[in-house]
């Protein structure tokens, strides 16, 4: 096991800087997500990490030592992709043994790491089978278990879920999890897919055009997002947001809505909003903030009016869809209640101690 470091990195294509100057430091024993939408520079990352890819400025040290110029193979990582990339003619126990194999590792010793990595995946069954008598969640195991018996510093996934259907994602997350739980190796998993990010990670890295806007746990980054960028890409649907007006009123402070609607800014929040009474900003409000009324409303609490556009029935909540303050915003509803229809008037309750002001011209979360 080992720390991770990257100070300054730099990936230049041309003129082109896919990953803009990044330093990241990645404890010992953690599992990193680096998370962010395609062309962000993730991969590019990742690459650069395991020596596939020659980095234009900067270090990256593994262990403490500058691998810069060491190649790939004597990194002492191991790589998940979103390819299999099997063997056809091999079995499972022979997929699993083959980098063993050719590092010169006895048959004793092949045997035994093999079958623990079975073991602690669940696979000890499919040792024999062929990858093609096999699930895609079994062959994205015995990816899996290729990297583990390599008993590596680092383990490196890149977006290794993709090619799964849905239901099996949320289960090979879990096995994802369960594995780096047991084996306690520094692992940096790169996705698109922030809730895979989020459920898997202790920390999560979000990547925005070639640099990092963000670096924290799956709470911290949802909860209190640092930019515009990091506060709409956590989580799903998106958070809503709303041009708005600080403005004083009386000894408390109102967000005015470009439609008039005002909402009381909470009292834990109106010394740190004070210094921009009177700008032009972004109100932000995650759906799950905007529910319907619930007995004891308290005073963070404002219930308005709302025309829904449009209603998805979830089970257990529905979602709403409506515009307020211009924009079209959603909410999430209880699924136990009646189901309202589109087109009718609703009273909703917005959860203001959970709002964020954003700075239009930074992009900062005030």
């Amino acid at each position: 096991m080992a720390e991770v470091a990257l100070r300054n990195v730099i990936k230049r294509y041309g003129n082109y800087d896919a990953v803009r100057g990044i330093s990241l430091e990645i404890p010992d024993s953690k599992f990193v997500a680096l998370v962010g939408p395609s062309g962000c520079g993730k991969t590019t990352t990742l690459r650069m990490i395991a020596g596939l890819e020659h980095i234009s400025e900067g270090e990256i040290s593994i262990g403490g030592r500058v691998v810069n110029d060491v190649a790939p193979k004597n990194r002492d990582i191991a790589m998940v992709f979103q390819s299999y990339a099997l063997y056809p003619h091999m079995t499972v126990f022979q997929n699993m043994a083959f980098g063993l194999k050719l590092r010169g590792l006895g048959r004793a010793e092949v045997r035994r790491s093999v079958e623990e990595a079975a073991r602690i995946l669940d696979i000890a069954e499919l040792l024999d089978r062929r990858p093609r008598a096999l699930s895609g969640g079994q062959r994205q195991r015995v990816a899996m278990g290729r990297a583990i018996v390599r008993n590596p510093k680092v383990f490196l996934f890149d977006e290794p879920l993709s090619n799964l259907d849905a239901k099996l994602r949320v289960q090979m997350r879990t096995e994802i999890k369960r594995v780096h739980q047991q084996v306690q190796t520094t692992t940096i998993y790169v996705t698109h897919d922030q809730i895979e990010a989020m459920t898997l990670a202790d920390y999560v890295v979000v990547m925005n055009r070639g640099r990092i806007e963000q670096v924290g746990t799956p709470h911290e980054l949802y909860h209190t997002p640092k930019t515009r960028f990091v506060a709409g890409f956590m989580g799903s649907p998106a958070m809503n947001f709303m041009p708005c007006t600080l403005v004083q009123d009386g000894d408390g402070l109102v967000v005015r809505l470009a439609d008039g609607m005002t909402f009381a800014v909470p009292e834990s929040r109106r010394e740190r909003y004070r210094p921009v009474v009177g700008r032009s900003l972004l109100f932000g409000l995650r759906p799950e903030h905007i529910t319907e009324p619930r007995g004891g409303e308290g005073p963070d609490r404002a219930v308005f009016d709302a025309r829904l556009d449009v209603v998805e029935p979830m089970g257990t909540e529905t979602m709403v869809f409506f515009r307020l303050g211009g924009e079209a915003v959603s909410g999430r509803i209880d699924g136990g209640a009646a189901v309202p229809r589109a087109s009718t008037t609703v009273q909703l309750s917005a959860h203001l101690a959970h709002m964020h002001l954003i700075d239009p011209e930074t992009d900062a979360v005030i």
